[in-house]
């Protein structure tokens, strides 16, 4: 027995009991053939579904015509005594079904089967019930009592392998989920392990990943979004659900989410070799904060990205905007900060500290209009388009800034310095107007 069915014959439709219209002692002629009838309807089943055909494995063919010989001795007792008790049969095919499922094989084949022995039980029957000269009465109740048998005996079968498809899929889940684990873990688990419950989970192993951490929604429980396809792994990493996305890097790549996502606000972590799993989920997570804090200056992204198309290259400081999924490797300057965020301020007071004599307003306007410039190499054109501002007030401001530091704010070797600072002054002061 796989798994003891509790419902037992409870739960099937014993309403209709088309048996307790044969009179009882229809049984007694039909006992003795049943030896006979057990062999015609197992070559009948092996003959028409060649699924069950094993001519090299004998004990196949016994535990078939085992469960053949046992409905159909149910089926002759249920006309002799309609009382007869169901749970016993119905354990029986329940475990057929249930094992069918376990073996991979379609509930089609065994309905088939059903439906092929059913037939050849009611022609036999009928045949002998002609040859006795039985009312035609009498053949037409065999036919009801056949066929709700024929359901009952369905329907068992289709509980026992819904059973065990649900069991398996639960089954899958978790190792899934203790695959997940191994992926994250620190320090990262050794290989072997991790192939062997790839196997075990089904999941293809890739050779670079990227980790998804989103923001949970209230009362969600921790709970990420439903219907992830299967090439994802999900689960909760700080109180976060986390995904697990393979090949990041193929065609197509981080858009593979759109639809899965969509709503959910999260940070892709960059793409790494599969044993590198932590660093990307800790990037991940690192990304999601800035948001949450209103730290992800253009949150939009490098030109030309997703983000930035969606938002015009500008950034947002009121939290985590809803239903936004940024890549944390288009934010890689605002990560450094955060990670160094009070040496950043501390840099920035000193060596910027003409824009704040100057106050937060014409400031303000001075450290952004030196950003641009940093972006686009001086140019005061480009500059003054992504202001919104003529060229002309761009080079007189370019000219107020030259004489306001004591060094070259033009020198290569500030450049980068200047343009991870000025984002981290503005912030403190306050963005100025344009």
């Amino acid at each position: 027995m796989t798994e003891l069915y509790e419902g037992s014959a409870e739960t099937d439709d014993l309403s209709a009991q088309p048996w307790r219209d044969v009179p009882r002692e229809e049984a007694r002629w039909m006992r003795p053939h049943l030896p006979d009838l057990v062999d015609t309807m197992v070559e009948g089943v092996l003959r028409n579904v060649p699924e069950y055909a094993r001519p090299d494995d004998p004990v196949y063919t016994d535990v078939i015509r085992g469960a053949v010989a046992q409905g159909m001795g149910h089926f002759v007792q249920m006309i002799a005594d309609p009382d007869t008790p169901w749970q016993e049969v119905h354990q029986v095919f329940f475990d057929i079904g249930y094992g069918e499922a376990v073996e991979g094989r379609s509930l089609e084949h065994l309905q088939n089967a059903l439906r092929v022995a059913s037939r050849t039980a009611w022609r036999y029957l009928s045949r002998e019930a002609e040859r006795l000269k039985k009312p035609r009465e009498l053949a037409i109740a065999l036919t009801e009592v056949n066929f709700a048998y024929l359901d009952l005996l369905a329907s068992a079968a289709a509980q026992g392998y819904a059973r065990a498809r649900e069991k398996a899929a639960g089954e899958r889940e978790q190792r899934r989920g203790r695959l997940l684990s191994l992926l994250l873990s620190h320090p990262p688990a050794p290989r072997e392990i991790v192939v062997e419950q790839a196997g075990l989970a089904g999941w293809a192993l890739p050779e670079r990943i990227a980790v998804i951490v989103l923001d949970p929604r209230p009362g969600s429980g921790g709970e990420g979004p439903a219907g992830l396809p299967p090439f994802l792994l999900s689960g909760v990493d700080r109180g976060r659900p986390c995904l697990v996305m393979p090949d990041p890097d193929r065609p197509g790549g981080a858009d593979r989410l759109t639809a899965t996502v969509s709503g959910w606000t999260g940070a892709i972590g960059p793409s790494v070799p599969l044993e590198e799993a932590g660093v990307s989920l800790h990037w991940a997570h690192r990304a999601l904060d800035l948001m949450a804090a209103g730290r992800l200056d253009a949150a939009a992204g490098p030109a030309g990205s997703p983000e930035h198309d969606r938002t015009g290259g500008r950034g947002r400081r009121a939290g985590a905007a809803p239903g936004r999924l940024v890549r944390a490797d288009h934010h890689l300057p605002e990560l450094l900060l955060q990670e160094g965020w009070t040496l950043a301020e501390a840099t920035a007071q000193r060596r910027l500290a003409p824009l704040t004599e100057l106050g937060p307003q014409r400031g303000g306007r001075l450290a952004m209009t030196l950003l641009e410039c940093l972006k686009h190499g001086f140019n005061a054109t480009d500059a003054a388009e992504a202001l919104c501002v003529h060229p002309q007030t761009v080079r007189y401001r370019l000219a107020q800034l030259h004489d306001l530091f004591d060094y070259d704010i033009e020198d290569p070797a500030l450049r980068l310095e200047l343009m991870l600072l000025l984002p981290v002054w503005l912030r403190d002061a306050g963005d100025g107007e344009p």
